[in-house]
């Protein structure tokens, strides 16, 4: 799986798709139209979804359809479109189910020391891709990539997703990807690196007009993938739509990410 996702291709790699699965035509509908964008500009693509939200402000914010019913939809769309995917898990025991679904388990950022879910999702054989905790430095991340590779998994990533500024910011430190690279390839999680957390609503604010400023810092700084939540209707998702990127508005995004890569590409072989 890491193989197909670093493979000679000269581009980044791409995990994309909704915050969570909100039904199955919705789901099919993203994938298809990622994969487009994806096979036309040669990026390695990985369908994103979550089939449970476990960190939520509220007790009545959405947090799924049912998880067996959202681990189908996640699998059907692997299956029609034969591409991986990633979707993240919260306990030990979720691990296991999870895994007979999907290709990536995706370990949540306040989760990310976990030693139990880290070895759990170690042990099944699948790639794990263990999100930054917003309150680490880059550094510390070598340990959690330890956990897994000393669990007999070296199929592991790392995702940067910004780290605590204040109570209700994030900010990205870009020093942090080179640091990374050395323990593992490193993601930048461009739309919950724009997350606005704790509001008094209680419901995540967000900046998706820095998407792409955003997106370009991580390609020049030397990211290996790039993880964007998107959505039809940002404005109607069910999660996370403050921050999420609107579907036609990622074709032209990732055109202009592949130029930028292949420039900087194009200057370090040189």
């Amino acid at each position: 799986m890491l193989n197909y996702l670093t493979s000679s291709t000269g581009n980044f790699f791409l995990l994309a798709g909704p915050c969570v699965i909100e039904g199955e035509d919705m789901a099919l509908t993203i994938a298809e139209k990622v994969l487009e964008s994806a096979s036309k500009l040669n990026i390695p693509y990985v369908f994103k979804g979550s089939y449970r939200k476990a960190n939520r402000s509220r007790l009545d914010s959405f947090t799924g359809i049912g998880d067996e019913k959202a681990l189908k939809i996640l699998r059907k769309v692997g299956d029609t479109f034969n591409i991986p995917v990633v979707t993240d898990i919260h306990t030990p025991d979720e691990a296991e189910v999870a895994a007979q679904y999907v290709d990536v388990l995706q370990i949540p950022a306040f989760l990310c020391r976990q030693t139990d879910l880290l070895v759990a999702a170690a042990r099944t054989g699948k790639m794990v891709n263990i999100k930054k905790g917003q309150f680490l430095s880059a550094e510390s991340m070598r340990y959690a990539v330890t956990k897994v590779k000393e669990s007999g998994n070296n199929q592991v990533t790392i995702t940067e997703r910004g780290t605590t500024f204040g109570y209700q910011d994030l900010v990205v430190d870009y020093r942090g990807i080179p640091v990374m690279r050395q323990y593992a390839p490193v993601i930048m999680d461009i739309t919950h690196s724009l997350q606005q957390p704790n509001q008094a609503s209680g419901v995540t604010g967000g900046r998706p007009e820095l998407i792409e400023t955003v997106a370009r810092a991580a390609i020049a700084t030397g990211a290996d993938g790039i993880f964007i939540e998107t959505h039809p209707n940002p404005a109607v998702a069910k999660s996370d739509g403050a921050n999420m990127l609107q579907l036609d508005l990622l074709d032209g995004l990732l055109s202009r990410l592949t130029k930028l890569k292949m420039a900087i590409n194009e200057i370090d072989n040189k």
